[in-house]
């Protein structure tokens, strides 16, 4: 099923075609929620910091791949807007080779260099050969993100987001299952989670594989475009390089973020590690309605319907703020119920310091939500250099707080809760200058 996003009702349009794309990254988000709850009910604090913080670094690596999806899932929007069939064809072996080369050199890389990035995270040790066990056995899943990012990126750009929502699916449910299997019935410990999570992977990644072959009629004949062109490979290259350093830099930040976070210890850790997965499921919704709106914007881009692209930005700005209201106000007066989802109530330092995070950045999810609609915008327009600067704002700005305010004994760790929403709210007064500054598209 393909939908051209240049026709019908601007609101009835984006909202159609972001809930799948917001059902299929909840559903996501449940791979990693999943072995956080049944790790942290059962096999403790310590566990519970171990996979928190390996889900900090294995976010950081997939986002280079994400990132290269994204910026080529835009170039597949805009020739698909164009209706230029060879072009998409030329766009899909290219985005395919390059994406497929960074996955291989990232399995290699991260392979090689585990220790010394457990190092620069700082990781404690008494957690460090749980977490090293858990890092061996997801770095395998690496193939899988790429197979599901490329082929969903693809399935979008032509207007189909229910497919990957099927696969994900399919795939959450079992890897909840396969948690609860290896963890308590197997004993496998923080192995068993990080086993789960890969096989399930891999179930998405193959197949959303095979349906798109099978299904896209894009893939006819494709093969006599599988040497790729050297202009379309700079024109993918160009985009999917800037967005995947977009992507990167935001992880990088965060990253550092968790090292600093680790300096405060186990419990701070732990409490850490429940509340960025509250945090990255609230926020998902809007997040991917940013990603909605960018393919949006790109089919109309390609189509030369700049006008309905203005009148998408009004329509988009306002659905974003009033969903991002609605979630601010679960998490801010829900904090501490939703906490106990992973934590366990004796645990009152960790309840105490992950409610305090929540309430912080609950309150202000309208400035994340207009950062990523402002991502999306300007990576469909083919300025994916200032979806990059947004991104150097935010978070420059979160990680020199962050740094700043917890040195300071009367802040302490409250100080990195602060940097983030002060980092959104410069990049969002930056991504809305620059557009009236622009004039146009």
């Amino acid at each position: 099923m393909q939908k051209d996003l240049t026709q019908g009702s601007i609101t009835k349009t984006l909202l159609l075609f972001a809930m799948p794309m917001i059902a299929g990254d909840l559903l996501q988000q449940f791979y990693n929620i999943a072995d956080t709850l049944i790790v942290g009910r059962f096999l403790g604090a310590e566990a519970l910091a171990a996979v928190g913080s390996s889900y900090t670094l294995m976010t950081f690596l997939t986002s280079i791949l994400l990132g290269l999806s994204m910026g080529s899932g835009a170039v597949f929007s805009i020739h698909y807007g164009e209706k230029n069939e060879e072009k998409l064809k030329e766009s899909m072996a290219a985005a395919f080779w390059l994406i497929f080369a960074v996955a291989l050199a990232l399995n290699i890389f991260v392979f090689l260099c585990i220790h010394p990035i457990m190092s620069f995270l700082q990781v404690p040790e008494e957690i460090y050969d749980m977490m090293q066990e858990y890092l061996w056995i997801v770095f395998w899943g690496i193939f899988a993100s790429f197979l599901y990012n490329y082929f969903a990126s693809l399935l979008r750009a032509v207007g189909n987001s229910v497919v990957p929502l099927v696969f994900l699916a399919i795939s959450a449910v079992l890897n909840i299952i396969l948690d609860l299997w290896f963890v308590l019935g197997l004993k496998w410990g923080v192995a068993g989670a990080a086993v789960a999570t890969v096989f399930s992977q891999y179930v998405a990644g193959l197949g959303i594989f095979f349906y798109s072959g099978i299904k896209l009629p894009y893939f006819r004949g494709i093969g006599k475009y599988m040497r790729p062109k050297w202009e379309m490979m700079k024109e993918i290259g160009q985009f999917s390089f800037l967005t995947c350093l977009q992507q990167s830099v935001m992880n990088l930040g965060i990253l550092m973020v968790q090292g600093l976070v680790n300096s405060f210890g186990t419990v701070i850790m732990a409490a850490f590690a429940a509340a960025v997965k509250i945090d990255s499921f609230a926020y998902m919704p809007v997040q991917d309605f940013g990603n909605a709106f960018s393919t949006f914007v790109a089919q109309n881009y390609g189509a030369g319907r700049i006008d309905r692209i203005k009148k998408g930005i009004k329509k988009a700005v306002s659905l974003s703020v009033g969903f991002s209201l609605c979630i601010s106000a679960v998490v801010f007066f829900f904090a501490r119920p939703l906490m106990t989802i992973f934590v366990n109530a004796e645990e009152t330092a960790i309840l105490s310091a992950g409610v305090e995070y929540l309430r912080i950045e609950g309150a202000f999810y309208c400035g994340i939500g207009c950062l990523f609609l402002l991502y999306g915008y300007y990576r469909a327009v083919k300025k994916p250099g200032m979806s990059l600067i947004l991104t150097v704002i935010s978070l420059g700005t979160r990680v020199v707080l962050a740094y700043v305010l917890s040195a300071i004994p009367q802040i302490g760790v409250t100080g990195i809760w602060w940097s983030v929403p002060v980092g959104w709210g410069l990049a969002d007064l930056a991504g809305f200058l620059y557009y009236k500054r622009l004039g146009k598209v």
